[in-house]
Order: C-alpha cells, then sequence, then structure tokens
C-alpha cells in the first residue's frame, strides 16, 4: 500500500499538515517543553519525551512511511531533506516526490506557494529518529542539528500518525481510540492541559 492509499483508506478528506490534532477527532496532544528556567535541562526534558513517545509508538520492526511537507515560494526544486537522517541508506532508493497544491491555501492567495512532499516507507530501526527528532525540535531555539520542515511518522501497522511540531509539544492522531489508548494513559501526565478536556472525552 502506497502513501495515498493508506491516507485514503484510513484518513479520509484528511489534509496532512499541523496542526494535526485539530485536523482529526481521535487524537492527543502532548506537551514537550516545560520549565525553560534553564535552557540545556529544558532541551534535555524536550529530547527526552519526544524520543519516549517516538519508542513507544514505533517499534524497530514496524513499518512506517516517514513523510516530509517542504514548502516553496515561486518555483520548486527537490531536496534531500531526509538523506542525513536514515540509517539504512539502501532504503533511499525508495523515496518519492510529489508536488502538491500549498497545504495552505487560506495563505496563498496569489498562488505562489507550493508543497513539496517528500515520503519513505521504511522500517522504524531505518531512521536515525534521535537525531531528526532533536533538529525538529532545535528549529526555534537557535541549535543544531535543525529541521524547519515538517515531518510525519505514519505507522501503517498500528494506523497512526505522530507529529513532533517544535520544542513545545507533538500530536498524536489514530484511527480508533483504542489504538492508543496505552499511550493516553501511560503519558497522561505529559498531556497538554489547554486540551486535556476535548482529550479526556475521546477516552472516556
Amino acid at each position: 500500500m502506497d502513501l495515498e492509499q493508506f491516507m485514503g483508506s484510513n484518513y479520509p478528506n484528511l489534509m496532512l499538515r499541523p496542526p494535526l490534532f485539530y485536523e482529526w477527532d481521535i487524537g492527543v496532544r502532548f506537551e514537550l517543553g516545560v520549565d525553560m528556567t534553564e535552557k540545556c535541562h529544558y532541551m534535555r526534558d524536550v529530547y527526552h519525551r519526544a524520543i519516549t513517545l517516538f519508542r513507544a509508538l514505533h517499534k524497530d520492526d514496524e513499518k512506517i512511511f516517514v513523510v516530509a511537507n517542504v514548502h516553496y515560494f515561486g518555483r520548486t526544486r527537490k531536496s534531500p531533506t531526509l538523506s542525513k537522517y536514515i540509517r539504512n541508506k539502501s532504503v533511499l532508493y525508495q523515496l518519492q516526490h510529489q508536488t502538491i497544491p500549498y497545504v495552505f491555501p487560506e495563505d496563498n492567495e496569489e498562488g505562489k506557494w507550493t508543497t513539496e512532499r517528500f515520503w519513505l516507507e521504511c522500517r522504524s530501526s531505518d531512521i536515525q529518529y534521535t537525531t531528526l527528532l532533536e533538529a525538529i525540535c532545535n528549529q526555534d531555539m537557535g541549535l543544531k542539528p535543525i529541521m524547519f520542515h515538517d515531518i510525519f511518522f505514519i505507522n501503517t501497522e498500528r494506523g497512526t500518525i505522530f507529529h513532533v511540531y517544535d520544542d513545545r509539544g507533538c500530536d498524536l492522531i489514530a484511527t480508533s481510540p483504542e489504538s492508543i489508548r496505552t499511550m493516553y494513559d501511560t503519558y497522561n501526565e505529559w498531556i497538554l492541559n489547554y486540551d486535556r478536556k476535548k482529550i479526556d472525552k475521546v477516552f472516556k
């Protein structure tokens, strides 16, 4: 099953863009960054939460799609966005690319923006996910490595989509509450309180 088939079968009419939590009825929004008193400790805790949640969601042998949305103004071009974060370089031969309409059409009145979507079907163990997650979390912190593009991890076996949007937090959506109930129960203290009432209604 390719990415388009998976999304059509499991997430009909969902536009793969942030904020995922507000685009789908079943999901959890986790808080990653909590105490900014000391920057080094703050980022250490951010990394810990992001990596812990990823590992809980994706076993090494499970098949996933890694999807990158890359936005361009005017002309389009290909980008090696994912290559340096792939441990098993042989899977890069399966890297797919497609130019799609800008995923934020409300901000594209002049029609000059486009979205280049790259996706790779692989196993979790093929990715240097700790480095990639750190790079995503670093995007607003002036730290390296750094990743500015929206990266989505789609677990085709569990039917989940995981998206770390920056150091503040991450979204997890699913096709059913039961498929992520363990995540809801185990990491309940990490749920963003602002959305807790909405999240609790899904699981209780």
